[in-house]
């Protein structure tokens, strides 16, 4: 009986990486997607995927096998800042050749460090949505 229990532990500790690689590879492959890290004001870098919604960035961890979003961001709430390159306590926390896009959501202050294609991207998609409180955007 032990046996059993010790094989299905080491069973899922062996299959966990693999399916965190899995859902990575299926998150890439979808449209609307780039690899991003994100901090918030505590300065801890956090690395993920983000996603466009219709209304909403998504923000995915890259380790872990859920589905759901880690974060949303309203695209409408969503102010970008600017970009920079990191400095040198950042280098080694975010990818290499990232910029670090400065965001305010509401009253929070966001990070994403993304590669400059993606923040290309993710301006544009900004800029392209609805003012707030004019017209309904489809």
């Amino acid at each position: 009986m032990s046996f059993v229990i010790l094989a299905a532990a080491l069973l899922l500790v062996l299959m966990t990486p693999g399916a965190m690689a899995l859902r990575r590879h299926q998150l890439r492959r979808a449209l609307g997607t780039f690899d991003a890290s994100i901090s918030t004001v505590s300065g801890r870098w956090t690395m993920g995927v983000c996603r466009y919604a219709e209304a909403d960035l998504e923000f995915l961890r890259l380790f872990s096998v859920s589905p759901v979003p880690a974060r949303r961001f309203l695209r409408s709430s969503l102010e970008l800042r600017g970009w920079r390159e990191p400095n040198e306590g950042e280098v080694s926390r975010v990818q290499p050749g990232s910029v670090i896009v400065s965001l305010l959501y509401g009253d929070e202050e966001l990070l994403l460090a993304m590669d400059y294609g993606s923040y290309t991207g993710l301006s544009s998609w900004i800029e392209a949505g609805p003012v707030v409180g004019v017209g309904t955007w489809r």
